[in-house]
């Protein structure tokens, strides 16, 4: 059960609802972790707007940023984070067996060398306190530093994303 009651999904701050309109114009149902955040609106608005930077906004391509995402969730445990994000790596052209193997990209055939040096990063980013110096290294010989930068930034915030789920129990949506 979530440590915090969900706000509703028709709220009344002026605010809020604003909020929750933006994520439905972009044609997804309010999930729990921003009516979670929606306590505390100023936080839900400066993670939407790290969130959609992350998602719509960056250099790097959305498949190899959602095999990021999903090792992080996948490294902390966090179920929500996950199931949430299976499906949007799908979408975004993830294989089922490039899913089926991040727990072993280190040695996977169905990983490019550049995939396994992101994929590597956002595990040791995830474990903390952030990526090794070799781990860096070798991220580097496959990004160009624009590029080092988005990903990083991305396994940070979706360590972070999985530690606030985990801290208020957060739950899976009802039929998810």
């Amino acid at each position: 059960m979530s440590r915090l009651p969900h706000v509703p999904m028709q709220p009344s701050d002026p605010a809020l609802k604003a909020m929750f309109e933006e994520v439905r114009a972009r044609g997804i149902e309010v999930p729990n972790v921003y009516r979670t955040l929606g306590h505390a609106p100023a936080m839900l608005r400066a993670w939407l707007d790290m969130a959609w930077q992350i998602r719509l906004n960056a250099k790097t391509g959305r498949a190899l940023r959602e095999l990021v995402i999903l090792r992080a969730a996948q490294v902390a445990g966090v179920n929500y984070e996950w199931v949430h994000h299976v499906e949007m790596a799908l979408k975004a052209g993830v294989t089922q067996a490039q899913i089926d193997a991040l727990a072993s990209a280190a040695t996977s055939p169905v990983f490019s060398a550049a995939e396994r040096a992101a994929i590597r990063m956002a595990e040791e980013v995830t474990k903390g306190p952030g990526a090794s110096a070799d781990c860096m290294a070798e991220f580097a010989r496959h990004y160009e530093p624009d590029e080092q930068v988005e990903l990083v930034l991305t396994a940070s915030f979706y360590a972070c994303v999985g530690r606030f789920l985990t801290s208020f129990a957060v739950e899976l949506e009802p039929g998810r």
